[in-house]
């Protein structure tokens, strides 16, 4: 069906038909299903949590599936796609069930599980794809083992620095449609047919955001969040150039990791640092620099888009 399709319309027609399919697909299917999601219960530690309390949460779930069912559908059959879908949805599942439960997971649970799907992941992509990288116009091979560390860190890092952005609405979404757009951008001949994938996520997303733009009805949760962390690093990887991730997702970087790095001093080495700065950075922006939502996602989203311009500018004559 879809060698026909490419016979036709070409391959720029067939990821159309797939954004337009993943986009109706994910609006119809939020409508009819978000009444049967879990009430999200509010966070009185976040700027402005309570306001989420009685939100449909956990429509990652929902958009995550018709990901997974319309990238099979466009993409060649390959066992490497097969695992990293079955990959998206285990990290789905993971924060679906937190969104899901009355008491929230400890962060050694979801951390043992991330770096279990971080683990196959990269061995797969590592049995796949060999050991090398890129680097602007460098490249070099890695030993398989230091590469296997890095990409258990970069997965790993992924899925917290964008779950941990997901605090305002309509951010974490925007943010994920300007990093894997820059991927989709710049490396399109790297991707292949994970530039169709891309397509279809961002689709899913614009069609999730028209629910999820302020005031929101419905949230993704950890659902979404960490597929959406696990997407990123897996189109850094796929690109063969994984150090552009740290300009790719530079806002997702800076917003999510400070609370991280915040928090995992204070408890491993009793260091206090960042003392006067509330994380995640977009509360941080909210409190005390006194920006509405609308401000934050949109001027997160502006810095974001320049970064990836300078990006661009920077790697095309590499790509």
């Amino acid at each position: 069906m879809v060698a026909l399709l490419l016979s036709v319309i070409g391959q720029q027609g067939v990821d159309a038909l797939a954004f337009l399919l993943a986009f109706v697909l994910t609006a119809l299917l939020t409508s009819l299903f978000r009444g049967r999601l879990p009430q999200d219960h509010g966070r009185a530690y976040a700027v402005n949590g309570a306001l989420s309390k009685g939100k449909a949460r956990g429509a990652g779930l929902i958009f995550v599936l018709c990901i997974v069912l319309v990238s099979l559908a466009f993409m060649p059959f390959h066992l490497e796609t097969v695992i990293y879908m079955v990959l998206l949805i285990a990290s789905m599942l993971s924060g679906y069930l937190d969104d899901a439960s009355d008491i929230a997971w400890n962060e050694y649970k979801k951390g043992l599980i991330d770096f279990v799907i971080a683990a196959v992941a990269g061995i797969t992509y590592l049995n796949f794809n060999g050991c090398g990288v890129q680097l602007l116009g460098w490249y070099f091979v890695l030993p398989y083992p230091v590469y296997l560390l890095l990409i258990i860190i970069l997965i790993w890092a992924s899925i917290n620095v964008v779950n941990c952005t997901d605090g305002v609405d309509g951010l974490s979404a925007s943010l994920a449609v300007v990093s894997m757009g820059t991927f989709a951008l710049l490396y399109v001949d790297h991707l292949g047919s994970y530039v169709t994938a891309t397509v279809v996520f961002i689709g899913s997303l614009l069609a999730y955001l028209w629910s999820n733009a302020k005031p929101s009805t419905v949230l993704m949760g950890d659902a979404g969040s960490r597929a959406m962390g696990f997407f990123l690093a897996l189109l850094a990887l796929k690109s063969g150039h994984p150090f552009a991730f740290v300009l790719a997702a530079l806002v997702f970087i800076l917003d999510g990791s400070l609370g991280i790095i915040k928090i995992s001093l204070k408890r491993f080495l009793h260091i206090s640092v960042l003392k006067n700065t509330l994380t995640p950075l977009h509360d941080h922006a909210r409190k005390r620099l006194g920006w509405s939502d609308e401000q934050v996602v949109l001027r997160w989203v502006i810095a974001q888009c320049v970064v990836s311009a300078v990006l661009v500018a920077a790697a095309s004559p590499f790509a």
